[in-house]
């Protein structure tokens, strides 16, 4: 495609250009051309800059995947305003803190409703017939602001420049096969208010002037179907997606639904959380598709590795870093030094924090730039993973979540793949507790299959055969569900909140739970 802008609105003017008559969006019934999607979008700048709304403003949206959202947020961006992409599940207090911290001065939604923490609101995107502004977008400007929580405490808002995400773009473009092609039609089920759906899922559609095929909610049989009518060639996925698509062949007791969605299928990727092997396994023998997983997170914009940049697809595995990022595991019990610039030198051993440098980083947290990259552009992602004989880098947990008893680390990941080899675990979650005796002790959260009954004496028996005895977990707690974020990851910053790692938290000692 021909040189264009750096926003996303610029991608989409470039690809109206070069192929007008193209396929750009498939939503329902609805069906645009990439010169209909621009002109939708000019229609929404206008409405924008109706509403007196000026460049740099920020405007909250709150939108299910549909033509709404994208005419929304991308007709915001050609206006020249920063786009605060609101999650649809948020309760009234999520969404009155983040519209007041980004100090929103439009909120659309998708109904008509009173203000919200004084800010208007606008049922869907606003229109108008009159030419759309036209803005100079500053590349290293706020393009989004993109509301993370971490692991602790209030969400934050990455600022994202189009510079940011343009460069992820390019990086993932950048690998052998390239994620999206021109003649692919992707499948967007993933959140477009999520940065991975956003830009790993349409940026990379827009830079490629492809077709994004767009589902509002994620049912894995009608996805199935939805895959197999638009022949769907390009999926950005994430582990619960994959395994939704496996359970529902398992409860049609056959593999043809599944792999007729999977049929034109050319590139299927997964990331946000690690796969398990067997799901991966699955996909392989069950639906003939190997799965790219990845690594990134929304501050990278969010990609920064990929077993595809290695070429070597393994369960388990995020692979390499992108071309054009810098990726180093470095000693956790050096990174105050490392934070204050001194890069120290990459360990040959693992596992150790994952740091990155790359064009794709975010320029710090709204409003002031705090705790962005360093001096020396690098940033402490607080994620650990080590390599493996080939050099390729398997993840291990969040540096935040390790549990350090009597000055030996626990992680967290590894005992719950062992909780969860027991056949009456169906998911689990492990945290640290304090201990008088050892300064952190292991607690396990479980969730027991329907039917099944479990003691924690039979759990920690079950541990013990693979775990040596300071990773076993000294209590367990039972509870029905588990917190999961968004995008599949349990939440055990939400079992914090719930206060599970407190000394008077309830310890299940023998006691059976049956679900």
């Amino acid at each position: 495609m021909e040189e264009a802008g750096t926003s996303l609105a610029d991608l989409v003017r470039a690809a109206a250009r070069h192929r007008p008559e193209a396929p750009a969006v498939v939503a329902g019934d609805e069906r645009l051309s990439w010169a209909e999607l621009d002109a939708a979008v000019d229609r929404a700048a206008a409405g924008f800059a109706a509403h007196g709304l000026a460049p740099g403003d920020r405007v909250a949206i709150q939108l299910p995947n549909g033509l709404s959202w994208l005419r929304a947020a991308l007709g915001a961006l050609r206006a020249g305003l920063v786009v605060v992409p609101v999650n649809t599940a948020y309760t009234d207090p999520e969404l009155e803190y983040v519209l007041t911290d980004s100090g929103a001065a439009l909120f659309v939604t998708r109904t008509i409703r009173e203000p919200v923490a004084g800010v208007p609101v606008q049922a869907g995107p606003p229109e108008a017939d009159g030419p759309a502004p036209e803005v100079a977008v500053d590349p290293v400007a706020p393009s989004f602001l993109a509301y993370t929580s971490g692991t602790t405490g209030r969400p934050r808002g990455a600022i994202l420049t189009a510079a940011a995400l343009r460069a992820n773009q390019e990086q993932c473009l950048a690998m052998t096969p390239p994620v999206v092609r021109e003649d692919d039609r992707v499948l967007l089920v993933l959140p477009l208010f999520h940065v991975y759906g956003l830009n790993a899922g349409f940026g990379l559609v827009a830079a490629t002037g492809a077709c994004a095929v767009l589902q509002e909610t994620f049912d894995p049989r009608a996805s199935l179907a939805l895959m197999a009518e638009e022949h769907v060639t390009a999926v950005p996925g994430a582990p619960p997606m994959y395994q939704a698509w496996l359970a529902t062949a398992d409860a049609l007791d056959s593999d043809t639904e599944l792999r007729r969605g999977f049929a034109a299928m050319r590139m299927a990727s997964s990331g946000a959380a690690p796969l398990p092997e067997d799901v991966w396994t699955a996909m392989r023998d069950r639906a003939a598709v190997t799965v790219w997983e990845g690594y990134g997170l929304t501050e990278a914009s969010p990609v920064v590795a990929s077993t595809l940049a290695t070429g070597r697809a393994k369960p388990n595995c995020i692979g390499g870093p992108l071309p054009g990022v810098e990726l180093e595991l470095r000693d956790t019990a050096t990174t105050e030094d490392a934070q204050e610039g001194h890069a120290d030198e990459d360990l040959e051993e693992g596992p150790g924090e994952i740091w990155v440098r790359g064009a794709n980083l975010f320029a710090g947290y709204w409003p002031d730039g705090a705790d962005g990259p360093g001096p020396d552009g690098w940033l402490g992602t607080g994620d650990l993973a080590y390599h493996d004989a080939d050099g390729d880098l398997h993840l291990v947990d969040r540096r935040s979540d390790l549990v350090l008893v009597s000055g030996f680390n626990v992680y967290p990941a590894e005992v719950e793949r062992v909780l969860e080899s027991h056949p009456a675990v169906a998911e689990s979650a492990v945290i640290g507790v304090p201990d008088p005796r050892t300064g952190a002790a292991v607690r396990a959260v479980v969730v027991v299959r329907p039917g099944e009954q479990l003691t924690f004496e039979e759990l920690r028996a079950h541990a013990a055969e693979s775990l040596a005895r300071y990773k076993v977990p000294t209590s367990v707690h039972f509870l029905p569900a588990l917190p999961h974020s968004l995008t599949g990851k349990v939440s055990r910053a939400r079992l914090r909140e719930l206060g599970l790692t407190g000394q008077d938290a309830a310890e299940e000692a023998g006691v059976a739970a049956d679900g």
